[in-house]
Order: C-alpha cells, then structure tokens, then sequence
C-alpha cells in the first residue's frame, strides 16, 4: 500500500524540511473528504532556504555540461517511469482523479518532458554570424534561479512542464504547488535528487499566496512561471514585471469547440467528452462552448447523454472509474453556483448538474443546450464537468461568435471538410488547437495561449527561449577605427 503521507512539508536543498512555527493547512481527499495530512506553509526561514540553496545549486549545475545535465533529467525521467503507480496512486489522492487516469497522464507525461528536454539539452547552442572579415556569435545562457508556481489539477505534470526546460537550460527552481494538492511536486524533488541533481537544484515549498508573492518578488528570482487563473495571473505578472522579471503565464481559458454538419458524430461526441469531463472538468484548456451546427444538434446530443450515462464514478484507486470527484468542497460550491445560474438564464439543462449524495465533492456532469452567447456559463470560465451546447448556422458567424471572448488558450473544430478545417482554424484567436481531436499536450508541441489566457509558451523547443537568454559577442578581426 501506498503511504500518501509525506516526509515533510518542504523539500529544500536536497532533503526534506519541516517547520512547524508556518501556518498549518490540511491535504484532503476529494472522493470521501478524509484528511490525509496536515502541512505547512513556509514560513520566511524556508524560502530564504529554498531560494539560497537554488542560487547555490544553479551556479553549480550550469557549470555542467549540457550533456551531463541531460544525463540527470533523462534518468529522473526513467525513475519516475519505473515508480509510476506509486506516484498515480499519490496524484489519486491528491486530485481525486480516477487512476486510470492518472496511471496514463500525470507522471507519464511528467517524464515524457524531462526526457524531452534531457534529451535536446545537448543542442542548445547559439549560433555563428559572418560579418564580411568580422563576425559575431551567441551564447545561450541560463536566466538564474525560477520560481515555478502550480496549479492543482496537474500537479506532477505541471512540476515537470516547468522543471524540465529550466533545468535543461541550466537554472535552478524552487516550486510552490498549489496548498489543495501539495503532495506530488515532492516526489518530483524526490527523484531528481535521485537522479544526480545537486542539492537545492529543485526545491518545494508549500503555502498560500502569502508565499508565492514573497517568491515572485524575491530579488534572487530571475523567472516566474505561474500556471492558474487568469486572475491570478495578472496580479503575479504584475508584481514580476515591477522587478523587471522574466514571466511565463498558462492561464485559463473559455475554449470553443465548433461540430460542423458534416462532423463524424462520434469522434464529435468523444472530443466533448475529452474537452468537457476529463478530471472532472479542470482542465484550463477545455473546449466548454460547444458550438453544434443545428441540423446535427439533437443526434448529438442525444448521443453525447447516452454516453456520459455509461460513465461509472465511484472509488478512483478502483480503474473502472473514469469520473471522479471535484478537488474541494470550495470548488465544487462555485461549479454548482454555476449550474444555478445557467438554469436561472434559460439554459435547457440536457442532464446532470446535481451534487451527489455521497462522502465528498462530488457531482453528476452537466450539460446544457440553447445556450446564448450573453449568458454567463457561455462566457466565465467555470472549472468543472459543465458543458455549454450553443447553435451553429455560419461558419463565419460562428468564427465571430468563438473569437467573442478575452480568453484565447484553445479550440477545436470537427469536420471531414479539411479544407474547411484549417481554414476556420486559421482564423480562431488561440494558442494550442485542434482539428477532428482535442486536449492533445505532447510535450513536442508548444503549449500556450493568445489575449489574456497567457504569455509564453511551455514544451517543445520554444520553451527554452523563456528559460534561456542570449548573450551577442562582436569580434573584430582588424583595426578599430575611431573618429578621433
């Protein structure tokens, strides 16, 4: 059996750290409301601690070679492979996702990046400029020490998205994780000291926001990057762009899904699914407005209900549960506000949308139809397994309709008419998109948003230009010339 308890509240310079004089806060779990453990917010001492050690570690770590910082995220990479179920069976718990779920996304994908970056961080090289008889070239150098900030749906992923390239590139990072999920982001810690990772290259610090803005503003901080809300997100960038810091912002979204009449209704159907109702509903990038073209509206609906009455929620450590729990009580009270709401505005809720009469937070998947684009479960981002099913007729009304909104992370279009496809595609204001699938995220492809869903990009090789910067060297080969 798995013990879900950790160590200590804190991982700083290569070990474990206890101090219990910061402000306690209990880990629960989402499916039966039970107290795993209390922790504790870091108090000043601790990330002073955290922050010196990552500025002693990065000096020490980039003086590698770019090889032999590979070597230590492609073998923490293939630790976390081999501990997978442990550390599934650790995101369960912390998330209340089902574990087949997160036997196949979490650490999986937490190790496809730090192989990914392990593996390019060889390459990362400047490049060479000719200038006639003189000529320049480029250094790629490390920003210094990166404060990471994660969200609570993906904790061991997210501790991976921002681990990876920042240590590839030669930083060092101390990570707050969400205080509703701060158990994974320690085992992540945990393996890349394992791995080779000299003390105090990753440290993890739990708290509130109380301790994230003492980070964010920390002048030994050179990067923050922050996964969350968008309101969040403004008042962490804010505080960064004061101490003219670096920034990478993955923030949420309001993500159309548009199903033409010639759309396979299936897949369709499967991509909602995908886009509305896999954990639970909190994913930033989930594709909640559904524009359905009207002529294949009701068959789609009538087939998106059918299924999701097959979805079986119950136990997630049992893997035939693939529907989970809310992760709290608090978010689970804003998600049902929600579903009042849309009910209050005139929404036609198809199913769903009610609190279930078991131990945790849990609820049915909703989905609503006749939705309008004025009602506010068609324009606030609500993280959770509601759905907003709205009327297709024009592709160019409907491109109009999608484009209607501050957020721009992601969308979706489901068509047979390729043609139609990527032109709709190249019209839609977002930064990560989908033809005839949705919610792909392989670590190959840069993640990412327009407007206020984000700054920056994680994964894929565009990562390491916000991890890294470039330092331009002019060598002349002759005389220098002065006027006088």
């Amino acid at each position: 059996m798995t013990d879900v308890k950790p160590t200590a509240s804190h991982y700083v310079d290569g070990k474990y750290l206890e101090d219990a004089d910061g402000t306690p806060f209990d880990v629960i779990y989402p499916a039966t409301g039970e107290t795993l453990a209390t922790v504790h917010a870091a108090t000043k001492a601790v990330t002073d601690a955290a922050l010196d050690a990552a500025t002693r570690a990065q000096a020490e770590w980039a003086a590698l070679s770019p090889r032999s910082r590979g070597r230590v995220l492609t073998d923490a990479a293939r630790i976390m492979r081999e501990r997978n179920r442990e550390l599934s069976i650790i995101e369960t718990h912390d998330t209340g996702k089902p574990l087949q779920e997160t036997l196949v996304a979490d650490a999986t994908s937490g190790a496809d990046a730090l192989e990914y970056f392990g593996g390019i961080a060889n390459g990362l090289t400047g490049e060479h400029i000719p200038l006639g008889d003189d000529w320049a070239y480029t250094i790629r150098e490390p920003l210094g020490v990166c404060v990471g900030i994660g969200a609570w749906n993906y904790p061991t992923q997210i501790a991976c998205w921002k681990a990876a390239p920042a240590l590839a590139c030669g930083n060092a990072m101390v990570f707050k994780p969400s205080e509703t999920t701060p158990l994974s982001a320690l085992k992540v810690a945990e393996i890349l000291t394992e791995a080779g990772a000299p003390p105090g290259l990753f440290n993890v610090v739990q708290g509130m926001g109380e301790v994230g803005g003492r980070l964010v503003t920390d002048p030994r901080v050179a990067k923050v990057s922050l996964t969350g809300s968008v309101g969040t997100g403004k008042r962490v960038y804010s505080a960064a762009a004061a101490e003219m810091k670096h920034v990478t912002m993955e923030l949420g979204g309001k993500s159309p899904m548009l199903v033409f009449d010639d759309a396979d209704i299936e897949n369709a159907v499967s991509g909602a699914i995908l886009g509305n109702f896999y954990s639970s509903g909190q994913v930033c990038s989930n594709g909640t407005r559904v524009f359905v073209h009207r002529s294949v509206k009701e068959r789609f609906l009538d087939r998106l209900a059918t299924r999701l009455a097959t979805a079986k929620l119950g136990d997630p450590l049992d893997e035939e549960t693939n529907f989970g729990p809310i992760v709290s009580q608090q978010q689970l009270d804003i998600i049902l506000g929600y579903v009042a709401r849309g009910k209050e505005d005139g929404a036609r809720l198809v199913t769903g949308g009610e609190r279930l009469d078991r131990p945790g937070f849990w609820m049915a998947p909703a989905i609503f139809a006749d939705v309008t684009d004025d009602m506010t479960i068609a324009r606030e981002e609500i993280f959770g397994p509601v759905m907003s099913v709205l009327d297709l007729d024009d592709e160019d009304e409907a491109i109009a309709r999608a484009n209607n909104t501050p957020y721009g992370l992601s969308a979706g279009v489901y068509t047979q008419n390729l043609a139609r496809a990527h032109r709709v595609i190249r019209k839609l204001h977002a930064g990560s998109c989908f033809i005839n699938s949705y919610n792909d995220a392989p670590v190959e492809v840069p993640f990412g948003a327009v407007k206020q869903s984000g700054v920056g990009r994680e994964n894929a090789k565009a990562a390491i230009e916000h991890y890294s910067q470039l330092k331009s060297v002019y060598v002349r080969m002759g005389d220098t010339e002065a006027p006088f």
